[in-house]
């Protein structure tokens, strides 16, 4: 937008189409590929060269070539190319015929001086704190598509989160962003000088390891901890989450620092992958079942009501009935809140595309991953309803849900939607509206209350924190009713 551009309000309407790519799984990709049909067809309606088409991010860096044989692609740019987008926008427009790419790895790269435009209206954003993966897990192509990790200046990003909750939109809610986000270490000489007794780097607990020998390991500079806890101090009323991260990179202060901050949700993502120690071998995790398990037994001993979500493989490379028999007990065991589950599929020049037979039959993995799906969703719905009908959760309002009413006639209410703390889908409605029961149950006796009336608008409960009442918690999403105004402060006092 520096550059003279505005955004258009659809692909129809659009001069030059940027469409963001993954390359973590085959589907990812898939979907890409159809969308590419979809620009050529509008291209076809046209009879036109636009929209013109960028391709950005991992898969640019890995498919560069095969994408402009397509010829429906006009730039090509990898992650570490996206400064350069202003210059080579203006390439293509002067001359349409000529495709263009940049997917070259930067060292240096950390965009901690590039702040994105945020839209009126946000309530959430996500902060960018490091790139690039070392972990080099057999079955991943991150370190390839997105190069080693790379943390930004500590100060660049405290300055940019208290612009976005100060200065600029007035966000209640950040990610911290990274596809090691618990990794994070910026040992430069300005973050050594701050933080110069940081020089020991610590994984887990026993049972984890660090695949990954780096010089800089145990240099000093600000740790994810010390992130953690300066973007706490923003504001009180600032929620901060992160993802995704490492098991093997939530030593005790990261846990502690979760739990002294009440504004740090206590939610941790713990990708899982496998709950078998031979096949977490396989796939160079750096972890066994049993690290695994006692990890999770120590962040739920630390923080009070931590939520987990997870990431699981099902048919990855040599997987057996009994190695996939114990994924099911790890999920069984930890009962997660939260799962993201898929069948593997082979990613070129990763170590399993290179040296590991993809041998369990597709039938099999479709079996499996139905299996993993199952039992999360059951556990989940049970887990829903023996803990959450009747809870009371603080939760950030982002807006309508997506029914935007809910009930008929008379009863006819906005129904809002929200996140708890621990990450859970809320949608509410004001005391009195739609079909939920208008519980005259109280909120905890010392949590002051200013009221919510049932003549609220999405305009004025966007972004604030409001006390519902759980009234139905069948399934992943919880519906409740709102018992007035909170902020977090009041709500951690009355604990």
């Amino acid at each position: 937008m520096g550059a003279g551009h505005h955004e258009a309000a659809s692909a129809e309407n659009a001069t030059f189409v940027f469409q963001n790519t993954c390359s973590i799984r085959e589907n990812a990709e898939g979907k890409i590929w159809h969308r590419l049909k979809f620009f050529e067809s509008l291209r076809r309606k046209r009879r036109s060269a636009t929209p013109h088409v960028a391709i950005l991010g991992c898969m640019a860096e890995r498919l560069k070539d095969k994408l402009l044989d397509a010829g429906t692609v006009d730039l090509v740019v990898g992650p570490d190319g996206y400064r350069q987008l202003p210059t080579l926008v203006q390439a293509v427009l002067d001359d349409p015929q000529t495709p263009l790419t940049c997917v070259d790895f930067s060292p240096t790269e950390h965009y901690h001086d590039i702040r994105p435009t945020r839209k009126p209206g946000d309530v959430s954003a996500y902060v960018s704190i490091m790139r690039g993966c070392n972990n080099m897990c057999t079955f991943c192509i991150v370190p390839f598509t997105r190069g080693r990790e790379k943390s930004r200046d500590f100060q660049s990003i405290v300055d940019e989160i208290t612009f976005l909750v100060h200065d600029g939109p007035g966000l209640k809610e950040v990610w911290l962003l990274g596809q090691n986000v618990n990794g994070y270490h910026d040992a430069s000489p300005t973050s050594a000088a701050l933080f110069p007794s940081r020089t020991s780097y610590q994984t887990s607990s026993a049972g984890f390891a660090n695949h990954f020998n780096s010089r800089q390991k145990h240099a000093p500079g600000a740790r994810f901890s010390d992130l953690l806890a300066a973007v706490a101090a923003i504001s009180p009323e600032l929620r901060v989450r992160f993802t995704s991260p490492h098991p093997k990179d939530f030593p005790p202060d990261v846990l502690d620092t979760v739990a002294a901050h009440p504004n740090i949700c206590s939610a941790l993502h713990m990708p899982l992958q496998s709950g078998s120690s031979t096949n977490l071998a396989r796939m160079r995790r750096g972890y066994t079942k049993g690290a695994y398990l006692d990890l999770v037994a120590h962040a739920r001993a630390t923080i009070p009501g931590v939520t987990i979500s997870t990431d699981i493989i099902a048919g990855f490379c040599g997987e057996t009935e009994e190695e996939h028999a114990d994924t099911l007990d790890v999920m069984e065991r930890v009962r997660f809140e939260q799962a993201f589950m898929f069948a593997y599929s082979k990613r070129d020049k990763t170590h399993a595309a290179r040296h590991l037979d993809d041998d369990v039959p597709e039938a099999t993995k479709s079996r499996r991953l139905q299996e993993v799906i199952d039992t999360f969703r059951r556990i989940a719905v049970e887990k829903n309803r023996q803990e959450e009908t009747g809870a009371v959760h603080l939760v950030l309002v982002e807006g309508l849900s997506t029914k935007g009413r809910i009930g008929g006639g008379d009863n006819n209410a906005l129904a809002f939607t929200g996140r708890t703390d621990g990450n859970k889908r809320v949608v509410f409605t004001t005391a009195g509206g739609g079909p939920l029961p208008a519980y005259n149950a109280h909120a905890p006796p010392q949590l002051p209350l200013t009221a919510v009336g049932p003549a609220e608008t999405v305009d004025s409960l966007r972004g604030t924190y409001v006390a519902v009442r759980i009234v139905e918690a069948g399934g992943t999403t919880l519906k409740g009713v709102a018992l007035g105004r909170s902020s977090i402060s009041d709500w951690a006092a009355a604990r």
